[in-house]
């Protein structure tokens, strides 16, 4: 192939970053990798987003360790792909929450989402078999639900559709504070294999809405101010705006998958291609904008197999 596939020639060690975001509040990113959060209440603390492997997920223990040593009473998944999920067994959570929508995507995909991610992220896997089997939430909601440390209430929200069906969000109210997922991301380029790309800046909009004085992306640095928060959702939402357009507007014009992707990549390339995981993402984000666009409201299920055929339809 011309390319390597994925991620699987980034290897290097990345830097960990563990900001303080207010009160008991905690940002675990790591330039670009996915980020988890970290919220202290007077009871216990809620991991947002467990990390891909209980090995990796040790590495957010360890810098929680340094700030408190109250139990992990919740982890919370925003979403259900494997490198957000598969680290949940580590922490020796009592509870672990994700959307009713979140949960049916592991029963349909979880397994075949496992091995595609395993494929494309091998630096993100370390420790793979330190994984006892797929994570499954013991809780689940559909629209909100509470969990209360003591006296903060972390509010958990399902705004709709976007880099997933079943995305959440964890909302501090007491500090207005917002975990995000990868509904957010910044300076990273947001993965789209299984979005609804006509749902999200709708969602978007219901996210911007509360107003957050800080949030934790996805992937990319904390935003540390009301400023950087409307940055990186219009970031999020400009990048979505590029990439659907372009797409729907080739699929009118009744073109084929690979002319729309060399297009849209030649495209957006000028504005985002210095942004973490393009090269890794454009095919798969391409892919999924062309289904849609062609009226294929759900997304068609990524296998080990099938990404390796689409990289060399698109990339070879």
């Amino acid at each position: 192939m011309a390319k390597g596939f994925a991620s699987t020639a980034d290897l290097g060690e990345k830097t960990i970053t563990f900001a303080e975001l207010g009160e008991g509040l905690y940002a675990f990113t790591t330039e670009g990798d996915p980020n988890s959060g970290v919220i202290v209440g007077g009871d216990g603390c809620i991991v947002v987003d467990a990390q891909a492997t209980p090995a990796m997920a040790g590495k957010v223990i360890d810098k929680v360790r340094t700030v408190t040593d109250k139990p992990v009473k919740y982890v919370v998944l925003t979403h259900y792909h494997a490198v957000r999920v598969l680290g949940t067994s580590a922490y020796d959570a009592q509870e672990v929450i994700a959307s009713d929508l979140t949960r049916g995507l592991i029963v349909e995909r979880g397994q075949q989402d496992w091995d595609s991610e395993y494929g494309r992220f091998p630096r993100l896997f370390r420790g793979a078999d330190s994984i006892p089997g797929l994570t499954w939430p013991t809780m689940t909601f559909e629209k909100q639900m509470s969990l209360w440390l003591g006296d903060r209430e972390v509010r958990l929200m399902h705004l709709g559709r976007g880099h997933t069906m079943g995305d959440i969000v964890a909302w501090v109210p007491d500090a207005k504070v917002m975990y995000a997922g990868d509904l957010v991301e910044y300076g990273a380029t947001p993965y789209c294999g299984d979005a609804h790309f006509t749902d999200w800046p709708a969602t978007l909009d219901r996210l911007a809405g509360f107003g957050a004085h800080r949030l934790v992306p996805g992937r990319g640095e904390a935003l540390t101010s009301p400023e950087m928060v409307a940055e990186g959702i219009a970031g999020t939402r400009g990048f979505l705006a590029a990439l659907y357009g372009r797409v729907q507007d080739h699929v009118a014009r009744g073109h084929e998958l690979k002319e729309t992707f060399d297009d849209v990549k030649a495209a957006l390339t000028p504005d985002y291609g210095h942004w973490v995981i393009f090269e890794h993402c454009l095919p798969f984000n391409i892919t999924r904008a062309f289904d849609e666009a062609k009226g294929l409201d759900h997304p068609r299920i990524w296998t080990d197999k099938r990404d390796q055929e689409m990289w060399a339809a698109l990339q070879g």
